[in-house]
């Protein structure tokens, strides 16, 4: 085991180089947005930095070789996602979303559904769309409820060759799609018996976005993230092939959880990017007024205090994140115990960072052209979705820490098996 947290080689120029796109295509991205008033016409308004995104790699290095990617491993990924987010979020946030779409198939899917699905994001070219459309408008904590009159009701049943689904889905990642024409791939999460709990009915079917059947009623307008949409989805006796089905019936639980366990330790340094961006608004702005007094602020010893734990919360969030993804790795998926903690860890703690930065500019970082307010919206998200801390993070880390065989150590140990 290697514990100086030196980069190879690999991992410097990984870094750089987002750094440098970053800095390229992303740092005009929130005043183009600004101006526009629906999130339909602000998300295609991304859509040029979306396709440099693809061209760049940064959606094939979320797939595996195998299958026409450069993905390596979650960690070396969190090195471009906190340049990324340090600049921009919304861009990021939709090639993330994008991947978080395909991981179900990623880790589930059989060789033949991969053939199928996975070529037009492999390319590295276009702007192709995928997500889970897992939630539902009546809440998603409660998915895994033994009770089948509980909790999700989206359904489908088998007719002949072919699965007909039905629900309403909310918080679909661009589901509409460019123009309208809808997202490439969705993994809806459906209950095949509703008269049977989930831990039995619950699967995971993929459905292009385009199916005669899907409408999508609404993009939400959200508080931040302008960039990124998020829509309330509608199936209405959608059609799939019936080999459309990832794993089997009643994998629903599994497939998702360790879909969302992957991107959790992703979340978290999503957020160190953009608390990273906050402390560096803040420290420019310490170093380079003085408001009315004879040195700059940073000279006065509270700003330099509320500067360094800033900095300390940022570094610890940093390697935190890190120390999951490597875990994520090297257990194949299994150990999720620290990219779950690292969410809820990092998404909390990283708002702070920014509330601090605001106090550092004081009353001037309430001016909507600052840009601090603005980090902090996004910043809200993180907390709440991709599971959300309350309702969904701390019932699975409950769920793991009452395990018979959970063990204190394991996960700063990395002492797992792997299957």
């Amino acid at each position: 085991m290697s514990m100086n947290f030196e980069f190879s080689a690999h991992q410097r120029e990984l870094q750089l180089t987002a750094r440098a796109f970053a800095n390229t295509h992303l740092s005009g991205i929130r005043a183009l947005l600004r101006p526009l008033t629906t999130p339909e016409a602000r998300f295609e308004a991304t859509r040029p930095a979306y396709v440099a995104a693809v061209e760049a790699g940064y959606l094939k290095a979320q797939i595996p070789s195998a299958l026409g990617g450069t993905f390596t491993s979650l960690l070396d990924f969190t090195l471009i996602v906190e340049e990324l987010m340090a600049v921009e979020a919304s861009v990021p946030l939709s090639i993330l979303s994008t991947g978080l779409g395909l991981m179900p198939l990623l880790f589930f899917g059989d060789p033949a559904q991969c053939r199928r699905f996975i070529p037009p994001f492999s390319r590295g070219t276009g702007a192709p769309l995928a997500a889970v459309s897992f939630s539902e408008p009546d809440g998603t904590a409660n998915y895994h409820h033994p009770d089948p009159a509980l909790g999700f009701q989206t359904s489908a049943r088998l007719e002949g060759d072919e699965w007909v689904l039905s629900g309403k889905k909310i918080w679909t990642p661009h589901a509409r799609g460019w123009g309208g024409s809808g997202a490439d791939l969705l993994a809806v999460a459906a209950r095949v018996d509703l008269t049977k709990p989930a831990q039995e009915s619950l699967s995971i079917i993929l459905i292009p976005g385009n199916s005669p059947g899907i409408t999508v009623t609404e993009s939400i307008e959200t508080v931040g993230h302008p960039g990124a949409e998020v829509c309330i989805v509608h199936y209405d006796n959608v059609r799939a092939p019936r080999e459309n089905l990832l794993g089997q019936v009643g994998d629903g639980i599994r497939i998702a959880e360790t879909a969302f366990a992957a991107t959790a330790g992703l979340v978290g340094i999503m957020a160190v990017g953009v608390a990273r961006k906050a402390f560096d608004m803040a420290l420019q702005f310490a170093r380079n007024e003085r408001r009315g007094g004879a040195v700059p602020i940073i000279a006065h010893q509270n700003v330099a205090t509320i500067l360094a734990d800033m900095k300390a919360k940022i570094e610890a969030a940093r390697y935190l994140s890190w120390k999951a993804c490597d875990n994520f790795d090297r257990s194949r998926g299994q150990h999720q115990e620290l990219s779950i903690l690292s969410k809820v860890f990092c998404s909390e703690l990283m708002l702070t960072v920014i509330t601090d930065a605001m106090r550092v500019v004081g009353a001037e970082a309430y001016r909507e052209s600052n840009g601090l307010a603005e980090l902090l919206k996004d910043a809200l998200a993180y907390p709440l979705f991709d599971g959300g801390n309350v309702g969904v993070r701390r019932l699975q880390l409950q769920r793991i820490l009452a395990g018979a065989d959970y063990d204190p150590m394991a996960a700063a140990e990395g002492q797992f098996t792997t299957s």
